[in-house]
């Protein structure tokens, strides 16, 4: 077991229908191209696949796509989508779990690297991505970067969200970077908010680089968004891309 927070039963179940932005065909669309364009004729792999959001619709490009997923809520939830034959997932951490054969892509989407909550951990998933690679393949993340310039003295939270039915704001510990997200989500039509948090820690794009190196992986580029807007200072996110040498 990991460090990673677990995903509930109910939280699993609301998941999709608090999701639908991030899968919309004006999100879902570059991603899966991106993704596909990669894979090319060969496998991938989805860490923390979650219920399907990206690997369901990718797999329904044609390509073969296998999973692995720490919550069996969560895994429960792609199940009724799409059946083990079709696409496999095995129950386990992302840092550790291994599967059958090899992948011309390994991918980590939506900040979930961060679910990994030490820096040991985060090395062993990068690892463990370049264990199912074939060579000359790809790993992909995405994730924000860390908003700490949104911080000044004195503040204690970085607000990400503040929407009719949802407010959003980061709080940080900058010695063991590790970052809580607090959500307030409007439930139901009775006025009533519920309140969740999670755990993450972030991580910079040159740190992310060096955990590749130590994986035998090296940087082959990074964009600001699937569409591959070029990655500036001003840029909020990243797709990177790192390739294991042939």
């Amino acid at each position: 077991m990991t460090s990673s927070e677990l995903w509930t039963r109910a939280t699993a179940d609301r998941y999709d229908a608090e999701e639908t932005e991030m899968s919309s065909v004006a999100v879902l669309g570059p991603t899966l191209a991106f993704l596909a364009d990669l894979a090319g004729d060969g496998r991938a792999l989805e860490f923390a696949i979650g219920t399907g959001r990206v690997g369901v619709p990718l797999r329904e490009r044609g390509v073969p796509v296998v999973g692995i997923e720490l919550s069996e809520h969560m895994a429960a939830v792609l199940r009724r989508k799409v059946d083990e034959d079709t696409l496999p997932v095995a129950l386990g951490d992302m840092a550790t779990t291994v599967v059958p054969g090899e992948f011309a892509l390994v991918y980590l989407v939506y900040n979930t690297i961060t679910n990994l909550l030490t820096q040991d951990e985060q090395v062993e998933c990068f690892r463990n991505a370049a264990r199912h690679l074939a060579p000359g393949g790809r790993f992909v993340i995405e994730l924000g970067v860390p908003p700490l310039r949104f911080l000044p003295p004195g503040q204690v939270a970085v607000p990400f969200d503040v929407s009719e039915r949802h407010l959003g704001f980061d709080t940080f510990d900058l010695v063991e970077q590790v970052l809580v997200s607090h959500h307030l989500t409007l439930d139901g039509d009775d006025g009533r908010y519920r309140r969740g948090r999670s755990r993450h820690r972030y991580a910079w794009p040159a740190e992310l680089d060096l955990m590749a190196r130590i994986a035998g992986l090296e940087l082959e580029r990074r964009v600001a968004d699937w569409d591959g807007a070029p990655f500036t200072q001003d840029s909020a996110k990243h797709i990177s891309v790192w390739r294991k040498p042939a």
